[in-house]
């Protein structure tokens, strides 16, 4: 509530010049609500520093997409790589060594669970039966090269891998942060792998391991063979080019998050050679999108039974931005050459309703689905499966307006515009705009201070609202202070 009382006046003149109202959430008060939250998290939650995506609020039992166990982690987001995250730049922004110490725990789960390929599974079960199923990098110091029916795929599905190297990649590169040389071997032997099953054209599949065949795959474009299948044909498709979840934009953002970080060319080179896949990939004619999946002769394919060859709408805007993402950091305008052709793509294909279909049909552009009951392959749309997005939200023309606006500018321009640095009344701007957000994170907090999705206490939400308070912190902080920029 504003205060208006003569005696502090003094005390908040600061927030007012700035056009921050007197009831705004003050830095101590955030502070304290973001340590009891990561307290609790650490005390209760946490698995030898790792965390799962969300937990039962009577057992504190952890919970993941494949499963529940006391001794479960998560490496899928929102889980341990989410969580670090949020813990890293909560100690960015305020300096607090328990928010490091944390985020260091977490980094050293991710070092204990790391695949002997170099990546990581969806999620760990530290319990020592079900770790033992696992051929890990750990496996591999101590002299056990065979995979002997261990698992061993790292995958790039729903950012798993992805997100737990920038997270590695982010605390290594953070100031001060002392990280041990565990993680940091445990980040370059994940590099190394990661370059290595990257294929021959630039792309990888949706995982890699021991098993992976796909090194003396021809370097072709895009092929629409005269049939395909109509019927799920129940083919593994782990090993197939995938662009499906946004893989390859994830790998783009971390590669080119490595560089801009590093200065690393290895880290470039490898972004720019997915980029030329991604030019291979793109369809040719009147539908100048990107399909979800491709074979090694380069040809859609089905993935799940839900997952038709086809032309996605979802996965043509991922490749769009990793295009666009690569052409700022690059410059080469090769990259962005038949972006215009793909946007107008998606335009032509917007359905009455204003929404887009996921995935139109091979040459005749037909919105396509599959039936619920069936999952036979069907042009009607009244009987979908509830559990997938077959339908993309009119919101999506946003979307394109917005990445035809970034094209019509210099990528150099946007660079600096990007990392240039922020003054005081930009910093104070930000506190002004979070200021809603904040309160929100404080009020939805149960006395403990973390905060619930109905029945569940929630890893998202955690992440979502300490990030919130972290950049508040950060602003109030930068306010009337040193410049600095929001990427830092």
């Amino acid at each position: 509530m504003r205060q208006f009382l003569l005696s502090t006046l003094l005390a908040v003149s600061l927030f007012e010049t700035a056009g921050i109202s007197a009831d705004a959430p003050k830095e101590a008060e955030v502070l304290a609500a973001m340590k009891q939250a990561a307290s609790f998290f650490h005390k209760h939650l946490a698995v030898e520093g790792g965390y799962a995506s969300s937990w039962s609020k009577e057992s504190y039992e952890g919970r993941t997409e494949h499963g529940e166990s006391p001794s479960i982690i998560s490496i899928q987001p929102p889980g341990t790589t989410t969580i670090g995250l949020s813990l890293l730049r909560a100690f960015r922004a305020t300096d607090d060594p328990l928010f490091l110490k944390q985020a260091k725990e977490a980094a050293a789960a991710l070092a204990h669970c790391q695949l002997a390929t170099g990546g990581w599974a969806s999620d760990f079960d530290f319990d020592p039966e079900k770790q033992s199923k696992y051929h890990l990098r750990s496996d591999l110091l101590r002299g056990e090269t065979e995979r002997v029916k261990r698992r061993d795929y790292s995958t790039l599905d729903d950012n798993k891998t992805q997100s737990a190297m920038l997270f590695l990649v982010e605390l290594v590169n953070t100031p001060g942060a002392d990280v041990s040389d565990e993680v940091k071997e445990a980040l370059e032997f994940a590099w190394d792998k990661l370059f290595a099953y990257q294929a021959p054209n630039g792309a990888w599949p949706q995982q890699y391991g021991s098993q992976s065949n796909y090194a003396e795959a021809p370097i072709i474009p895009i092929s629409i063979p005269d049939s395909y299948p109509r019927e799920f044909p129940k083919e593994k498709y782990v090993h197939f080019y995938t662009l499906n979840d946004h893989n390859l934009l994830n790998v783009m953002k971390l590669l080119l998050r490595a560089y801009a970080l590093e200065g690393d060319t290895r880290f470039l080179d490898s972004a720019k050679r997915c980029g030329e896949f991604l030019l291979l990939a793109q369809h040719t004619g009147k539908q100048r999108g990107w399909s979800q999946q491709y074979n090694h002769r380069m040809e859609p394919v089905w993935a799940r039974k839900f997952e038709p060859p086809s032309v996605s709408s979802t996965e043509s805007m991922g490749a769009i931005e990793a295009l666009f993402e690569l052409w700022v950091a690059t410059g080469e305008q090769r990259f962005i050459e038949t972006i215009p052709d793909a946007l107008a793509w998606m335009e032509e294909s917007q359905l009455p309703s204003g929404e887009w279909a996921r995935f139109y049909e091979l040459k005749t552009n037909r919105p396509l689905y599959c039936d619920a009951d069936t999952y036979a392959l069907t042009f009607e749309d009244t009987n979908l499966p509830t559990h997938y997005g077959f339908k993309i939200s009119s919101s999506f023309q946003k979307k394109i307006d917005r990445m035809r606006k970034e094209l019509a500018k210099e990528s150099q321009g946007i660079v600096t515009s990007r990392t240039r640095p922020y003054a005081p009344e930009e910093w104070e701007k930000l506190a002004r705009d979070l200021r809603g957000k904040v309160r929100s994170a404080l009020s939805d907090r149960v006395k403990e201070g973390y905060w619930i999705n109905g029945d569940e206490i929630d890893g998202k939400l955690f992440s979502k609202h300490m990030t919130v308070m972290a950049g508040y912190a950060e602003a109030m902080k930068k306010g009337k202070m040193e410049e600095r920029s929001l990427r830092n």
